[in-house]
């Protein structure tokens, strides 16, 4: 499935069930590039030294939201106001 969809997705649910979330709505509408790390988890920032000083991937929180179609989907937030990567819960099987 396509980044794009499941963005598209996530923010629908978003909307109907967290609307005072705008916060979290947008990060998810600003998310551009990154790739498929793996079939379950598409990463869009560099991991490299997470947690570190001077790292980019600086780990805050998860959120976790249930889709009918894809199933449970768990977005990485970090401490910059990003969005790390989202994983597809469904696909490890």
């Amino acid at each position: 499935m396509e980044i794009e969809i499941i963005l598209v997705e996530i923010i629908k649910i978003l909307e109907k069930e967290e609307p005072k979330n705008e916060n979290l709505i947008q990060l998810c509408k600003n998310c551009k590039g990154g790739n498929w790390e793996s079939k379950a988890y598409f990463r869009f920032v560099n991991p490299n030294n997470a947690n570190q000083p001077n790292s980019e991937w600086q780990f805050q929180d998860n959120v976790i939201i249930e889709h009918n179609e894809i199933g449970t989907i768990v977005i990485d937030l970090l401490k910059n106001n990003k969005i790390g990567g989202i994983e597809l819960l469904n696909q490890l099987k």
